[in-house]
């Protein structure tokens, strides 16, 4: 028996996304790129002062960079602080995630809402509470007030990848291990952790950028013998105007896409073998 016409009929392709909206993701994506085709461009200009476009070649903000010990010892003290804050933000998370993943009721969704606060609460309140509390406790201008309180801000970015992970595990694989006579500690590095290392990866390059990028907190916490790169950045067009803060923010721009781009990258190597 022949097909009728309208079940040979082919349904039609529906584009789930629809021109406009790509074209608002275009924009917003040009809006994003926009400063950085600014800044680049500027920080190899002979100019004094910030200038665009840029008159003649240069590499002489650079050396200015990499040669003033101010900058130095700003971008040391932001490679530190953000390594321990990725460090401690990304333990803190990670155990938060897999404790939330196993509870119910109204005190999971109050604890998880409470984490969530710092991510969404306005970055100066934060910053006054901050301020206030470690004024008290000696915190301000030391490398464990930076750490705790960009790990403050840097846990919701690991709770939410790691829960995202923590989702795809079936149940079942951690009641295998226990029948087996696995202890719970055993039974997370073994079985747990293999499978929500991307979670965790995502959340520690999360935490990093964030620590490394931050400066409402830093202004606050930061003395006259210890501030990262950031409060450098912002003093060099505040106080002073410096154009090495072209150099400075493109060397940010290029450190951050690095950190996110690698991995990515290592990932699809790895697929590909």
């Amino acid at each position: 028996m022949r097909a009728g016409p309208a079940a040979r009929r082919r349904p039609a392709k529906v584009d789930a996304v629809g021109w406009w909206l790509k074209a608002f993701g275009g924009l917003v994506v040009v809006f994003f790129i926009l400063p950085t085709l600014f800044v680049i461009p500027m920080s190899f200009g002979e100019s004094t002062t910030f200038q665009f476009p840029p008159q003649g070649f240069t590499l002489r903000l650079y050396e200015n960079f990499f040669t003033n010990p101010v900058w130095l010892a700003s971008l040391g003290n932001s490679f530190i602080v953000a390594t321990l804050t990725a460090l401690l933000a990304t333990t803190v998370g990670t155990a938060a995630a897999v404790a939330l993943s196993r509870m119910e009721g109204r005190l999971a969704r109050f604890v998880r809402t409470l984490l969530m606060v710092p991510i969404v609460a306005p970055a100066i309140v934060v910053a006054v509470a901050v301020y206030i509390a470690f004024l008290g406790w000696q915190l301000t201008g030391t490398v464990a007030g930076y750490v705790l309180a960009h790990t403050a801000i840097a846990v919701p970015y690991v709770l939410v990848s790691v829960t995202g992970a923590l989702g795809g595990i079936d149940p079942q694989l951690l009641r295998a291990a226990a029948s087996l006579g696995s202890p719970p500690w055993r039974a997370f590095l073994r079985v747990t952790m293999p499978l929500i290392s991307r979670g965790v990866l995502t959340g520690a390059i999360f935490s990093f950028i964030v620590s490394f990028d931050e400066v409402v907190l830093a202004l606050f916490l930061r003395s006259p013998v210890f501030h990262t790169m950031p409060v450098q950045m912002y003093n060099s067009v505040t106080v002073e105007i410096d154009p090495t803060i072209s150099a400075a923010s493109s060397l940010m721009v290029v450190a951050t896409t690095i950190v996110f781009v690698l991995p990515q990258l290592l990932r699809g190597r790895a697929r590909r073998r």
